[in-house]
C-alpha cells in the first residue's frame, strides 16, 4: 500500500461500509470491503452475518448494519473517513463519489443517520472533523439473499478502484 503522508505524518484513515448483507444489494458495502481487504492483503471475516471492529491497521476497515451515533467516537480517531453505501436510483450515476461535510439532519425515522449527520455529531461531541467522502453504488435488487444482483456486482471492482485511488491521494 502506498503511504498516506501529509507533512511526514501518516493520515489515519477508516473505510466504513454499511448496509444489510441479508438484503441482496443493500449489502454491497460488505462485498466492497471484502474485495478491498483482498487488494490490501488483509484477512476479512468469512461470514457477513457479523459486524467487525477496526483492527488498528491503516487504512482501517469497519462494517456496520447502519450508521449509529456511537460511531462518532470511532471516526473521531481518524483523519479521513470513506463511507461506503448503496443507493436505490435517486442518484443519476451508478457509482458516485462525493465529498461529505458535517451537516446535522433531523430524521423522522428513529433508525436513520446519514454520513454528514454522523460527521456533524463527531464535530460537536469530539471537536474533530475528519475529511470525508461517500462512495455509493446503485442497488437494483433487495430480496432476502446475501448475493448481489449482477448489475450491482459489476460495480464492486470500480468502487474498490475509486477507494484505492482516494487512499493514494494526499
Amino acid at each position: 500500500m502506498l503511504p498516506l503522508l501529509q507533512s511526514n505524518v501518516m493520515l489515519r484513515t477508516i473505510i466504513l461500509g454499511y448496509g444489510n448483507p441479508d438484503r441482496q444489494d443493500d449489502g454491497a458495502a460488505w462485498h466492497i470491503l471484502r474485495k478491498l481487504a483482498d487488494h490490501l492483503g488483509r484477512k476479512f471475516p468469512e461470514c457477513c452475518e457479523f459486524e467487525f471492529a477496526p483492527s488498528g491497521e491503516n487504512p482501517d476497515l469497519l462494517f456496520m448494519l447502519q450508521l449509529i451515533p456511537e460511531a462518532a467516537e470511532t471516526i473521531s480517531l481518524y483523519d479521513r473517513v470513506c463511507f461506503v453505501d448503496v443507493h436505490t436510483g435517486s442518484i443519476p450515476s451508478e457509482l458516485q463519489q462525493v465529498m461529505i461535510e458535517p451537516v446535522m439532519h433531523r430524521s423522522p425515522l428513529t433508525h436513520h443517520m446519514t454520513p454528514d449527520t454522523l460527521l456533524a455529531l463527531t464535530q460537536q461531541v469530539y471537536n474533530r472533523s475528519p475529511q470525508a467522502i461517500l462512495i455509493s453504488i446503485r442497488g437494483y435488487e433487495f430480496g432476502f439473499d446475501q448475493s448481489l444482483s449482477e448489475a450491482t456486482g459489476s460495480l464492486v471492482e470500480e468502487a474498490v478502484n475509486r477507494i484505492v485511488k482516494w487512499l493514494q491521494e494526499i
